[in-house]
């Protein structure tokens, strides 16, 4: 499953960033490093951007970044 598709309310673990060059480097100076556990916040009216809660603080991505994420159900 992806990012994109966790449902608000919902936390899981990244298993692996996507994304090449900056994109990626991008997404994981922003945090959304393997292991790391993401809970989908809200979502804006339109389903794009996304706000996430991950390493104590809230992040906003858009949809089309989210799919560069692979995650994993949370223990």
């Amino acid at each position: 499953m992806t990012l994109d598709k966790l449902p608000i309310g919902k936390s899981a673990r990244i298993l692996k960033v996507l994304g090449e060059g900056a994109l990626r480097c991008h997404l994981l100076d922003m945090g959304l490093t393997p292991h790391t556990e993401v809970c989908v916040v809200k979502v804006a009216p339109l389903g794009d951007p996304m706000e996430l809660r991950l390493r104590g603080y809230e992040l906003t991505l858009r949809k089309e970044d989210a799919q560069n994420i692979e995650m994993e159900a949370a223990e």
